[in-house]
Protein backbone atom coordinates (compact mmCIF):
# COMPACT_ATOMS: atom_id res chain seq x y z
CA UNK A 1 0.00 0.00 0.00
CA UNK A 2 3.01 2.31 -0.08
CA UNK A 3 3.31 5.40 2.07
CA UNK A 4 -0.36 6.23 2.49
CA UNK A 5 -1.64 5.70 6.02
CA UNK A 6 -4.56 3.36 6.52
CA UNK A 7 -7.48 4.31 8.70
CA UNK A 8 -10.30 2.21 10.11
CA UNK A 9 -13.71 2.57 11.73
CA UNK A 10 -12.06 3.54 15.03
CA UNK A 11 -9.65 6.17 13.70
CA UNK A 12 -11.95 7.63 11.02
CA UNK A 13 -13.50 10.31 13.22
CA UNK A 14 -10.25 11.75 14.55
CA UNK A 15 -8.30 11.49 11.27
CA UNK A 16 -11.04 12.56 8.86
CA UNK A 17 -14.01 14.19 10.54
CA UNK A 18 -11.93 16.30 12.95
CA UNK A 19 -9.14 17.18 10.49
CA UNK A 20 -8.37 20.82 9.84
CA UNK A 21 -7.13 20.07 6.29
CA UNK A 22 -9.17 18.61 3.44
CA UNK A 23 -9.03 14.79 3.54
CA UNK A 24 -9.23 12.40 0.58
CA UNK A 25 -10.23 8.88 1.59
CA UNK A 26 -9.56 6.03 -0.83
CA UNK A 27 -12.12 3.30 -0.09
CA UNK A 28 -10.77 0.04 -1.52
CA UNK A 29 -10.21 -3.67 -1.01
CA UNK A 30 -7.33 -6.13 -1.30
CA UNK A 31 -9.14 -8.15 -4.00
CA UNK A 32 -9.92 -5.08 -6.13
CA UNK A 33 -7.73 -4.88 -9.25
CA UNK A 34 -8.79 -1.30 -10.20
CA UNK A 35 -7.89 -0.25 -6.62
CA UNK A 36 -4.35 -1.52 -7.17
CA UNK A 37 -4.20 0.37 -10.48
CA UNK A 38 -5.29 3.56 -8.70
CA UNK A 39 -2.67 3.19 -5.93
CA UNK A 40 0.26 4.85 -7.81
CA UNK A 41 -1.95 7.84 -8.71
CA UNK A 42 -3.05 8.26 -5.09
CA UNK A 43 0.57 7.93 -3.91
CA UNK A 44 1.64 10.63 -6.37
CA UNK A 45 -1.16 12.98 -5.31
CA UNK A 46 -0.42 12.44 -1.62
CA UNK A 47 3.16 13.59 -2.24
CA UNK A 48 2.05 16.59 -4.31
CA UNK A 49 -0.46 17.60 -1.64
CA UNK A 50 1.84 17.32 1.38
CA UNK A 51 0.68 19.91 3.92
CA UNK A 52 -2.44 20.75 1.84
CA UNK A 53 -4.57 17.59 1.76
CA UNK A 54 -4.42 14.50 3.95
CA UNK A 55 -4.80 11.21 2.08
CA UNK A 56 -5.86 7.92 3.68
CA UNK A 57 -6.83 4.42 2.58
CA UNK A 58 -9.72 2.51 4.11
CA UNK A 59 -10.36 -1.21 3.52
CA UNK A 60 -14.10 -1.64 2.92
CA UNK A 61 -14.14 -5.31 3.97
CA UNK A 62 -12.61 -4.61 7.38
CA UNK A 63 -14.48 -1.35 8.04
CA UNK A 64 -18.12 -1.99 7.26
CA UNK A 65 -19.50 0.76 9.53
CA UNK A 66 -17.70 3.62 7.79
CA UNK A 67 -18.31 2.07 4.38
CA UNK A 68 -22.07 1.87 5.03
CA UNK A 69 -22.25 5.31 6.67
CA UNK A 70 -20.97 6.93 3.48
CA UNK A 71 -22.89 4.68 1.10
CA UNK A 72 -19.85 3.25 -0.62
CA UNK A 73 -21.26 0.66 -3.02
CA UNK A 74 -18.32 0.18 -5.38
CA UNK A 75 -14.55 0.26 -5.15
CA UNK A 76 -12.40 2.10 -5.63
CA UNK A 77 -14.32 5.09 -4.30
CA UNK A 78 -12.70 8.38 -3.41
CA UNK A 79 -14.45 10.79 -1.07
CA UNK A 80 -13.12 14.26 -0.29
CA UNK A 81 -14.04 15.57 3.16
CA UNK A 82 -13.91 19.24 4.12
CA UNK A 83 -14.44 20.05 7.80
CA UNK A 84 -15.90 16.58 8.31
CA UNK A 85 -18.39 16.78 5.44
CA UNK A 86 -18.17 14.76 2.21
CA UNK A 87 -18.03 17.29 -0.63
CA UNK A 88 -16.79 15.28 -3.64
CA UNK A 89 -17.19 11.62 -4.58
CA UNK A 90 -15.60 9.63 -7.40
CA UNK A 91 -16.11 5.94 -8.07
CA UNK A 92 -14.07 3.64 -10.27
CA UNK A 93 -10.64 3.95 -11.79
CA UNK A 94 -10.63 7.71 -12.31
CA UNK A 95 -7.76 9.50 -14.05
CA UNK A 96 -5.45 11.78 -12.10
CA UNK A 97 -6.77 14.81 -13.99
CA UNK A 98 -10.33 14.14 -12.76
CA UNK A 99 -9.15 13.85 -9.14
CA UNK A 100 -7.18 17.10 -9.44
CA UNK A 101 -10.21 18.88 -10.94
CA UNK A 102 -12.43 17.69 -8.08
CA UNK A 103 -10.01 18.64 -5.31
CA UNK A 104 -8.56 21.91 -6.67
CA UNK A 105 -11.56 24.14 -5.80
CA UNK A 106 -11.31 22.99 -2.18
CA UNK A 107 -7.62 23.70 -1.63
CA UNK A 108 -7.21 26.48 0.85
CA UNK A 109 -10.68 25.86 2.35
Amino acid sequence: MGNIAEIDDETFEIEVLQADLPVLVDFGAEWCHPCKQLDPIIEELAQEWTGKVKVFKLDVDSNVNTTMTYGVMGVPSLILFIKGEPVERMTGLVPKRRILEAVAPHLGS
